[in-house]
């Protein structure tokens, strides 16, 4: 995908989470450049928020490449995302993988978390490769508008819940397992309008870091994707039409990326074939963004 000038068609969802069904045009989950290549067979993968976005490109690259898959999503908003992503890696999946599953949840919350993560060592047995990645953002003008309940929901979606699947799918993971999150590439640069989510979006970059220290005696490994400007139901959902229209075009590339531009990064950091001497790191799938982190 070359760099170049690029418009979406304005659009805007006034719901979160946003839907991809209603896109114009679909975000590219997949590609046929991409060559599979094994580096995930017979792993058992849980991966939150995958029904969409850059969670339904993972868990379909994961499927290509043997992994068994299991995602989450949000019960009677991602019902039809989660549906059509659940056929689609059951079509892309190995002939030893097991059939996916699809579980829906509120990740904001402990004893959900526990609950998916029971569900999952209930049909598999293990977890080997956890990717948190759901998340939910809201813009803003000034910090003034982000009232205590605002607040303590979008902590609850993008980082709360990363510290509860983590704690609760450490009692079912063994030296050789993995662990990613998505964090942003606004934890580095950034961003006014963006002011909670960013936040949480650093402090994802250092549970990553500090887990990482935490789990290395254990062997497993710990590591981050910061995405930059990502054609996913975030976008739709969170800015207005004309924002919509313009997203992606102030990096270097001059355009938002695909989530199948993203999805092999996840690949590599969970293939120990590929990134075993990489722990407590971030890749950078942004466009050209210079972040040094």
């Amino acid at each position: 995908m070359a760099s170049g000038q690029q418009k979406f068609p304005p659009q805007q969802q006034k719901t979160q989470p946003g839907k991809e069904h209603l896109m114009t045009p679909p975000p590219q989950f997949t590609s046929p450049d991409y060559k599979p290549a094994n580096k995930l067979q017979g792993k058992i993968a849980l991966i939150t928020g995958g029904d969409s976005g850059i969670g339904r490109a993972v868990c379909n690259l994961f499927s290509l490449e043997g992994a068994t898959v299991a995602f989450t999503y949000v019960k009677g908003s991602e019902d039809k995302d989660a549906k059509e992503t659940l056929e689609m890696i059951k079509t892309a999946k190995t002939a030893d993988a097991k059939d996916p599953i699809a579980i829906p949840t509120d990740l904001g919350y402990d004893e959900n978390c526990k609950r998916v993560v029971g569900e999952v060592v209930s049909a598999f047995g293990r977890i080997d490769i956890l990717v948190n990645n759901a998340a939910e953002q809201y813009e803003c003008a000034t910090v003034e508008e982000i009232d205590e309940p605002r607040l303590e929901r979008v902590f609850r979606t993008n980082i709360f819940s990363y510290f509860f699947m983590a704690r609760h799918a450490l009692k079912h993971m063994e030296e050789g397992s993995s662990i990613i999150n998505t964090t942003s590439v606004n934890a580095y640069k950034g961003n006014s309008k963006l002011l909670d989510y960013t936040s949480t979006k650093g402090a994802i970059v250092a549970f990553t870091r500090g887990l990482s220290l935490q789990l290395v005696s254990k062997g497993i490994r710990v590591n981050g994707v910061a995405p930059g400007p990502i054609w996913t139901p975030l976008i739709p959902a969170s800015f207005k039409e004309e924002e919509t229209a313009e997203f992606g075009s102030e990096v270097p590339m001059k355009r938002a990326g695909q989530p199948i531009e993203v999805a092999p990064s996840f690949v590599f950091l969970a293939s120990n074939s590929c990134s075993s001497y990489i722990t407590g790191q971030v890749l950078h799938p942004n466009g050209g963004t210079i972040v040094n982190g």
